[in-house]
């Protein structure tokens, strides 16, 4: 987790569209959230990689990954991450359904 990630969680779980989809209220989408990030490693990225994705917004999560020593990039945008310069073989993007 970097404060990039954070503030993407943090702009997503607070969409009207994904609070009218949900089953709890505001309230409890915050405490989930926190307990989310409590069992969370946050990470500092010393050195940009730039892998090149199609999506530019996505290149920070691939230096996390690397960043953290991530074996695992948990995304439904597998697309973005198929075509970049700067590969990283060691690092697998699968979808949620494919880890659960």
């Amino acid at each position: 987790m970097n404060n990039t990630l954070y503030a993407e969680y943090e702009d997503v779980i607070h969409r009207p569209k994904i609070g009218s989809r949900s089953l709890f209220d505001e309230h409890e989408i915050n405490e989930l959230f926190d307990a989310f990030l409590s069992s969370c490693k946050w990470i500092k990225i010393y050195y940009l990689w730039r892998p090149n994705l199609r999506d530019e917004k996505d290149n920070y999560l691939v230096e996390l990954a690397v960043a953290g020593n991530a074996n695992i990039i948990v995304t439904h945008n597998i697309k973005d991450f198929q075509q970049n310069q700067l590969k990283f073989p060691q690092i697998k993007i699968k979808k949620p359904q494919e880890i659960i």
